[in-house]
């Protein structure tokens, strides 16, 4: 989503009252692990893109656009900017994904 606060409205606007919405997006690594998430993010992956499915170019923009995505506290708040309450987040994989909740009450 290029427009995630309107997407958000959106989501918001279309769920029923006491509905709620997850959404489990790639997201910031804990960060002590960051450079060695970096190193396979921008190196490894696209030189495996490239040798399994011939294509570096969609990995390295895979890695690229995690990093554009808003950290998992600032996702949260642009959740409860659109409306939702009790929102809060789950981090798995040492922060590599996290799962946010947020209700329509």
């Amino acid at each position: 989503m290029t427009q995630k606060a309107h997407a958000l409205k959106e989501m918001f606007r279309v769920l029923k009252p006491g509905g709620r919405l997850l959404v489990l997006e790639f997201s910031q690594v804990w960060k002590p692990l960051r450079p060695l998430y970096d190193a396979y993010s921008f190196r490894a992956l696209p030189w495996l893109g490239k040798r399994v499915a011939g294509d570096a170019e969609s990995y390295r923009y895979l890695a690229e656009s995690i990093r554009m995505h808003p950290d998992q506290d600032r996702l949260k708040a642009m959740m409860q900017e659109a409306g939702f309450a009790r929102v809060k987040f789950f981090n798995l994989a040492l922060g590599v994904v996290a799962l946010h909740e947020g209700a329509k009450l």
